[in-house]
């Protein structure tokens, strides 16, 4: 009696777990009843026939696939590797499931061709500078081409750009010698604007002739300051000048027999 009620459960279970499905709250179901498109169902319980029923289980999640290195020769003739990442969901699972075998495999090689095609394109300059339009214009192909399959291309980003030694070797010394041109555009331009200075304080100095005596002895004063030690240095005969202009206006002594 026991092993007959065993065996009934075990059946009973069997039977069940072919009938009833559970599908979560990101999960549709295409139903084929005797090959034919029935509909999708879901999320929730799920009752199938056994043997006339199939459930073709899809995931409406998105979805982030890794499109591995392409080799790419662009519009220059330079060869390069390039990689990027998608993010596509399926928005129709039913179109997902009549209208292509694989949809991911097939949205995988549709990415791939789709990147060196883009790339191949576009000049080396273009793929280092212009990096969000070549992702828009990726994303575009892939939208349009997909959309057939129920599928939401939503974001293309190109990863990584790997050039060859030799081209990163001269872009390197292309970008030393821009820096270097840099510098030395500031550097004239920074004596240009010294030279600018000077002759404004020339004039000033033209104008007022005391301007270079106050700056001589501010000279005088900071030298003094900086070195310890005794200092010889000529003094203008202006200086003077208002002295023995005194001297010689005063009274004139006894006459010299």
């Amino acid at each position: 009696m026991l092993p007959t009620l065993i065996t009934v459960l075990i059946l009973v279970g069997a039977v069940g777990a072919m009938v009833l499905k559970v599908l979560n709250e990101y999960e549709r179901g295409v139903i084929l009843r005797l090959g034919r498109l029935l509909r999708a169902k879901g999320p929730g319980l799920i009752i199938l026939i056994p043997g006339i029923d199939k459930m073709v289980k899809v995931d409406l999640r998105t979805v982030t696939l890794d499109v591995p290195p392409q080799d790419v020769i662009t519009r220059d003739n330079v060869s390069v590797k390039v990689s990027a990442v998608v993010y596509f969901r399926v928005l129709d699972p039913v179109r997902a499931v009549i209208e292509v075998e694989n949809y991911f495999f097939a949205t995988s090689q549709l990415a791939q061709t789709t990147l060196r095609s883009v790339c191949g394109q576009a000049e080396l300059d273009q793929l280092l500078s212009e990096r969000e339009e070549i992702n828009l214009r990726i994303q575009g192909i892939l939208d349009q081409d997909t959309e057939p399959w129920g599928v939401k291309v939503s974001k293309v980003e190109v990863k990584e750009i790997d050039l060859p030694v030799e081209m990163k070797r001269a872009m390197a010394k292309q970008a030393e010698a821009e820096r270097e041109r840099r510098s030395k555009i500031i550097n004239a331009e920074g004596e240009y604007q010294a030279a600018e200075k000077l002759a404004e304080a020339a004039a000033i100095i033209h104008r007022a002739p005391a301007a270079l005596q106050l700056r001589y002895l501010q000279t005088l004063r900071e030298v003094a300051a900086e070195n310890n030690s005794t200092t010889l240095f000529p003094i203008p005969i202006d200086l003077f000048k208002p002295f023995l202009e005194g001297g010689a206006g005063g009274p004139k002594g006894p006459e010299a027999p």
